[in-house]
């Protein structure tokens, strides 16, 4: 697959945190035609890395992060495909979840993953600058401001991804293109995906966008209008943990009570928060101190990434192509993901 970095900035909005434009960074992954002679795009740019090694104090200085499938700017392979919108965690970052949008891309989708400055992880530009997540107190009324921020980036990255189509170059910076770039984002077929706060900002987008026809929450609290009034366009809740019902936070049993549309809880076996993400394979590679910070879970990494890949591409293959789920994966029943357990529909 094939890989473009954008710069992107908002002048009718003003960022909360630096009191400048808004501006966010994006990686658009898509199939590519040819990846020969091309560089292949890190996890992280070097200077993300260092900042995010020194969130650790050093105790992992010492690991080489893995490498990315994404050929830099290749050619596109020609056609029009679906798009879809991932917005990490809090503190994380858009590559965070690299081993589902690459495979998410080579299944013929474009995958657009969004970094939220200041509230997602560590944001490299591309003059150097590096600005990592400014905390807040996590209070109700702070988390629901931050979701809505994200909401609003991913409208206007969407507006941007038009703007790709017509063959326009919105990069700030007005960097390259790929090659066939125009006209391959099918903007009739979005969806939207995120992993804990991510997941929030995409159902809230749906809520605000009915550009949106599908979505997927891995793990996430709700904040938002979108609680009490929920979706009228399909949602996937995927959950790691079970108490006494639907979900152990409490924003999930209203906005599911509110869902008018297709609806489905799963839930993945043996995880923990952050085995929806790339850091269940990293995990077991890191020294014990830090594996234990790391919310992975006990499920073993190959059996995670491989049960949160098929479901969530079963979801958009469902929603957006049509192709029905003859997997059962969406009904928890399918026996090659065994660890996809069904909750509720």
């Amino acid at each position: 697959m094939g890989a473009v970095e954008l710069h992107l900035v908002d002048s009718s909005r003003t960022d909360p945190w630096s009191g400048q434009a808004r501006e966010v960074m994006v990686t658009v992954t898509y199939p590519a035609a040819d990846v020969r002679d091309r560089a292949v795009l890190p996890w992280l740019p070097a200077g993300a890395e260092r900042a995010l090694k020194a969130r650790f104090g050093g105790a992992v200085d010492g690991y080489a992060l893995p490498r990315t499938h994404s050929a830099d700017r290749a050619p596109v392979r020609p056609g029009r495909r679906p798009v879809l919108l991932h917005s990490p965690g809090h503190q994380a970052d858009r590559t965070f979840n690299t081993l589902l949008i690459e495979d998410l891309a080579s299944w013929g989708y474009v995958v657009v993953a969004v970094d939220h400055p200041y509230d997602s992880g560590e944001v490299e530009f591309p003059d150097g600058r590096v600005v990592g997540t400014r905390p807040d107190d996590g209070s109700l009324e702070a988390v629901t401001a931050a979701v809505a921020v994200r909401a609003a980036d991913l409208r206007f990255v969407l507006d941007q991804l038009a703007v790709l189509d017509r063959g326009g170059n919105p990069d700030a910076e007005r960097r390259p293109l790929p090659r066939g770039l125009r006209g391959t984002p099918d903007l009739t077929r979005v969806g939207t995906f995120g992993h804990s706060r991510g997941g929030a900002a995409s159902a809230t987008m749906m809520y605000l966008d009915e550009r949106v026809r599908a979505g997927i929450d891995l793990d996430g609290g709700l904040f938002g209008p979108v609680v009490e009034h929920g979706l009228d366009r399909p949602f996937l809740l995927m959950d790691t943990a079970i108490y006494d019902g639907l979900n152990q936070d409490p924003s999930w049993p209203p906005f599911w009570a509110h869902l008018t549309d297709w609806r489905r809880c799963l839930r993945l076996a043996d995880a923990d928060h952050n085995s929806y993400t790339d850091i269940v394979a990293l995990a077991p590679q890191v020294p014990e101190p830090v594996r234990r910070t790391l919310q992975a879970g006990t499920i073993p990494a190959d059996r995670a990434v491989a049960a949160v890949r098929a479901s969530v591409r079963a979801f958009f293959d469902l929603q957006l192509r049509g192709r029905p789920d003859t997997g059962h994966l969406l009904r928890g029943a399918s026996p090659r993901h065994p660890e996809i357990l069904y909750i509720a529909g």
